[in-house]
């Protein structure tokens, strides 16, 4: 699945990630990154454990944790704390895939990375190129969000971020472990949700509201891992 989440993030949101980003501490991305991907990886990032870091991360999961769409699609077990990237001059992050495993920092529990999500801070019209690349049996999906828009992909996918060739890019991003294992069973729920939530009103689409329900927990009691 991916997803397009429009307004992540309102205009208030946007304007204190910035300010506080600012003259923020960045180091250099690689920190994070596994064997294969630190040598395609060009860009800064905040340390987990940087105040700012803490503070905006904490604002972002909270509007995901707000956000219909999101719940419905992503049917979040858990959500690690949103980190912080930078890129500019020139960065980027070549083809890479997510570990299947990611830890929880600061503690010796680790999750399953079944999606990943970027939510953009920056306006696309402010610098050129950044692109994120998803891979997918099309060929490459090449994406381009409005500032506190959000974007959805299944964490196993081959993806990278193209050089930022002028401004700034500055983004969130963060990995899920789904109740829902599968891409393919999430997403059908994601579909049968939305359909039910078009029914129209009225005692007879009621009823009929009231079976499809049924039906739609009696799948995901099926396929949920708690």
């Amino acid at each position: 699945m991916l997803l397009h989440i429009p307004g992540v993030l309102g205009g208030d949101d946007l304007a204190e990630c910035r300010a506080a980003l600012r003259d923020a501490a960045w180091t250099d991305g690689r920190g994070t990154a596994g064997f294969l991907s630190a040598p395609v990886k060009h860009n800064a990032q905040l340390h987990w454990q940087d105040p700012v870091a803490i503070r905006l991360g904490e604002l972002v999961r909270a509007r995901l944790e707000q956000s219909p769409l999101f719940l419905s699609a992503a049917l979040p077990a858990a959500i690690l704390p949103p980190l912080f990237n930078r890129y500019a001059g020139g960065d980027y992050y070549g083809p890479h895939i997510d570990g299947a495993l990611r830890p929880i920092d600061g503690t010796n529990r680790r999750i399953r990375t079944d999606l990943s999500i970027t939510v953009m801070l920056s306006d696309p019209a402010g610098y050129d190129g950044g692109e994120l690349v998803i891979e997918d049996l099309l060929g490459g999906r090449t994406i381009k969000l409005p500032a506190g828009d959000a974007i959805v992909y299944p964490a196993n996918t081959i993806h990278e971020v193209t050089p930022v060739t002028r401004g700034e890019r500055l983004a969130a991003f963060t990995w899920i472990q789904s109740v829902v294992r599968d891409d393919a069973d999430r997403q059908l729920l994601f579909e049968f949700d939305a359909a039910l939530q078009k029914l129209p009103s009225g005692a007879e689409a009621d009823g009929a509201r009231l079976q499809l329900t049924n039906l739609y927990h009696r799948l995901l009691r099926r396929w949920a891992e708690l």
